[in-house]
């Protein structure tokens, strides 16, 4: 049919043209994409190493002899089983009875737990090198991330320092994370940790790299486990001592935190100094609005506190439950009952803490000693039955037992408790109450105020609240 024949408008010879013109458009498509496969086969055909490489396939392993050779090392047997990169890089599967919580039946129950981990980090966490290297290089994936954790995690929470160095050496990545969210420098948590930690730091390990979760620096964790060395080597790459975790706690907080057994005092303390020394500030709250000072005197380590009172710590400062430090030393001490929490009360004292709630009495009923410096800072004796029921029967009376030494002790809480009673509501000396005002005169500066006074040495130790097992 002819245009002499057919009336078109001009929409119809539009639609038409733009027709043709997509007919056009899609030949053009089909003859490049033929060329163009055609050029890549060629090139293929030239070079098998273009084609691409299938997915390889994952494999499991649950074998005792593959486990057996692995948990102990047995370089043989390891180089048999990992011959190429699909055998060094499989998934090695173990099942561990654990006890679980079951809801249902109201007890704990042995549940199978499968864990996942790689050869590479079962060897590395042994510390053998020679098995780590033979799987290295078979292929084996250095930075896969297996049941949570890396080769180099497992090497640095075992102090494998000789794998460490072997990993790296190959390209580890010195700031790989965890599942968790933990870098290897995070997991340097031990004193025998510290060559692994130097070799991080070498290696361009971040020295203020956090935690994901808790936003914890190395710093944090050496401060948290009493590391002294590692403390000293982060120093000197720069860590930021007044970094806070998500807590708000800096360092020197996790270090009093952490300074709760009376046989690690000595690690902690130089801890403490070491962070203050290079300017922590000793009046950061963390948790809850404790201080260092609320941390270290709820673990009644006397050093550390007076330690932190040298460097300007606020003796009278709340944390959010309304306790001051001594607040908190009272309370710890039931638990600290051989480590002399008399003289963190008296420290405390000596440097203008507030007067004492009676009402806090009754936390140190069963120290005696405790009980005379807290009574010796008041002009009278406060009531006593907020605290009376606190004190033990047999520290009350004596019931003739045999071994001299518990004799010899409850005769002296007798004498001293005994003591307490007749003072109730009754007038103190004129030397106590002299003693009291003088204290309260030189307020926060009592501790020092007390040795430049020009009085005899006997009546300057008098200020000091000594001991003397009974009151008067």
């Amino acid at each position: 049919m002819s245009k002499e024949t057919f009336v078109f408008t001009s929409s119809t010879l539009r639609s038409l043209r733009l027709q043709r013109e997509m007919l056009e458009w899609e030949d053009r498509q089909r003859a490049a994409s033929r060329q163009y496969a055609s050029r890549r086969y060629q090139l293929a055909s030239r070079s098998p190493l273009l084609l691409p490489k299938p997915a390889r396939r994952t494999q499991y392993c649950r074998d005792p002899a593959v486990h057996n050779a692995l948990y102990t090392g047995d370089l043989p047997g390891v180089q048999s089983i990992f011959k190429d990169e699909t055998t060094a890089n499989m998934i090695v599967e173990t099942t561990n009875e654990e006890l679980v919580w079951s809801a249902e039946l109201g007890l704990w129950v042995l549940t199978p737990q499968k864990k996942q981990t790689s050869p590479l980090s079962i060897t590395a966490a042994r510390g053998y090198r020679d098995c780590v290297k033979h799987l290295l290089l078979q292929g084996a994936q250095v930075d896969a991330v297996v049941g949570g954790r890396a080769a180099l995690h497992e090497s640095c929470a075992n102090h494998r320092a000789e794998c460490t160095r072997l990993l790296l050496g190959y390209g580890a990545n010195v700031n790989i994370l965890s599942e968790e969210g933990l870098a290897p420098l995070h997991l340097c948590s031990t004193q025998e940790s510290l060559p692994c930690a130097q070799l991080l730091l070498e290696y361009g390990a971040l020295v203020n790299q956090n935690t994901r979760d808790h936003r914890a620096s190395p710093l944090h964790v050496a401060a948290k486990h009493g590391l002294d060395d590692h403390m000293k080597l982060y120093l000197c790459y720069g860590a930021n001592i007044a970094h806070r975790n998500r807590e708000g706690e800096t360092a020197l907080n996790a270090a009093c935190a952490g300074a709760d057994r009376p046989e690690d005092a000595g690690r902690y303390y130089r801890v403490v100094k070491r962070l203050l020394d290079a300017g922590a500030d000793a009046q950061t709250a963390g948790r809850k609005n404790h201080t260092p000072l609320h941390n270290a005197c709820s673990n009644c380590h006397i050093r550390i506190v007076k330690l932190l009172l040298q460097h300007g710590a606020e003796v009278n400062v709340s944390n959010c439950a309304g306790y001051t430090p001594v607040n908190c030393a009272l309370q710890a001490v039931e638990d600290y009952l051989e480590g002399e929490p008399e003289k963190v009360i008296a420290a405390l004292l000596d440097h203008g803490a507030a007067p004492i709630n009676p009402k806090m009495l009754k936390f140190c009923a069963l120290s005696p000693e405790v009980m005379e410096v807290v009574l010796n800072s008041y002009d009278r004796i406060p009531s006593c039955d907020s605290w009376v029921g606190a004190v033990p029967p047999e520290l009350w009376q004596l019931f003739g037992l045999s071994v001299p030494e518990v004799l010899e002790k409850n005769v002296k809480h007798q004498r001293f408790y005994n003591s307490v009673l007749r003072l109730v509501n009754q007038p103190r000396l004129l030397q106590h109450l002299t003693r009291c005002a003088i204290r309260k005169q030189l307020g926060v500066r009592c501790h020092l105020g007390v040795a430049e006074l020009k009085l005899p040495s006997s009546l300057k130790d008098y200020l000091r609240l000594p001991l003397e097992g009974c009151l008067k």
